[in-house]
């Protein structure tokens, strides 16, 4: 939707917080929303923390053009005097900028945030967005339980929420957190550079043109279990199936991967974190994902914008990116049951390029970013009633 021109006094003030911009499907988004509002209408401001020296800073690898502005302490541990010392610094922040529109970005950011709009004492839409949740996977029952009642609490004082899926929108409302008349869904936008070819692709990652590849590719964390993904491979391995498998990107658990694949001498290539997200794409004939927690994952809408199929574990929303035996196939969280598609996949030149054209079609439709943008844009004039 087209809006009129404003001058800069008239401009709606939009504050972006989110608690670190490492590589991964939420800074994909925020930097998708930085770079594609209407500046003739909007005037943005992105605040976030620093990375943990184990994770990729998306605004220093990719987005490098998305102005910033840091705050110490507002990073992924949970540090008391560290985030007091951030909370007053994003009122600061807040009195000076004035937003009209306060969106918070995932968990930490989501809590700090609304507190520090709440203190300011300055008036601003609030907005959050849930681009996955803490609900499963993440703590034991207790601090769950405190999860939950801290979201409840600040869901009151949010004018929207949003999720990034069906299924995290009901796992939330059926903890209790907001109400159907506050909560809406925002699937994921993207855009992709340009996808190169199978062969180049394959000889710029120094791999052999003539085998087939299972791309892994994300955060190496827990929750993503790259363990049971090592499984996997061990277990294909067990079938003498002949499937190669390599790894984009990073994080805590990279070392014991690499240090596992060794010991076992499983099939395995590493490639680090790479900002050529197509270029591994283009290099694969499919993806796994072995995430025992997921909200939409960008990794499958990459796959699928490319033309692969995926075999993933049916958690979060993967089952709203992926038409289970159309566009891929959906498991349970068995070693076996995932090893079982892999196989039918790898083994399948025929399965693979209907799922892979399905899949395209798919999510083209779905998840462009401009659709990203410009629901964003007409959601924020909406709520201020314009």
């Amino acid at each position: 939707m087209k809006h009129k021109t404003l001058d800069d006094a008239q401009k709606i003030r939009v504050m972006r917080i989110i608690a670190r911009m490492n590589v991964g499907g939420p800074a994909v988004q925020v930097s998708g929303l930085m770079r594609g509002f209407d500046a003739q209408v909007f005037n943005q401001e992105l605040v976030t923390g620093y990375c943990a020296a184990d994770e990729a800073d998306y605004l220093e690898k990719v987005a490098t053009d998305v102005k910033v502005i840091r705050i110490d302490g507002l990073g992924r541990s949970i540090k008391p005097r560290a985030d007091l010392t951030a909370l007053f610094a994003i009122v600061k922040e807040i009195r000076r900028f004035k937003p009209d529109v306060i969106h918070t970005h995932t968990a930490k950011a989501g809590v700090v945030g609304r507190v520090a709009s709440i203190i300011s004492g300055h008036k601003s839409v609030r907005v959050h967005t849930f681009h996955g949740h803490l609900l499963n996977g993440y703590f034991g029952r207790g601090k769950t339980m405190l999860v939950v009642l801290v979201e409840k609490f600040l869901a009151l004082f949010t004018d929207q929420l949003l999720a990034v899926g069906t299924k995290v929108k009901d796992d939330l409302l059926a903890a209790g957190i907001g109400n159907q008349n506050k909560f809406g869904v925002m699937p994921p936008g993207l855009q992709l550079e340009e996808v190169p070819s199978r062969s180049f692709a394959r000889k710029e990652l120094s791999l052999n043109d003539d085998a087939i590849y299972c791309a892994f590719i994300g955060r190496i964390t827990q929750i993503k279990r790259p363990d049971r993904f090592l499984d996997v491979v061990a277990e294909i391995k067990a079938r003498r199936i002949d499937l190669h498998f390599i790894v984009a990107g990073a994080g805590e658990l990279l070392q014991y991967c690499q240090d596992r694949a060794k010991a076992e001498n499983l099939p395995v290539t590493f490639l680090g974190w790479r900002e050529d997200i197509e270029v591994v794409l283009a290099a694969s004939d499919f993806v796994l994902l072995t995430s025992d927690n997921e909200g939409t994952p960008l990794s499958l809408i990459q796959a699928g914008m490319v033309g692969i199929p995926v075999v993933a574990t049916n958690v979060g929303s993967t089952n709203e990116i992926i038409v289970n035996g159309e566009t891929g196939l959906l498991t349970d969280l068995s070693v076996g049951h995932l090893a079982d598609a892999v196989v039918k996949v790898a083994t399948g030149s025929a399965l693979r390029a209907k799922m892979g054209a399905s899949g395209k079609e798919y999510t083209m439709a779905r998840y462009g970013v401009a659709r990203l943008v410009n629901d964003h844009q007409d959601l924020y004039m909406r709520l201020l009633n314009r």
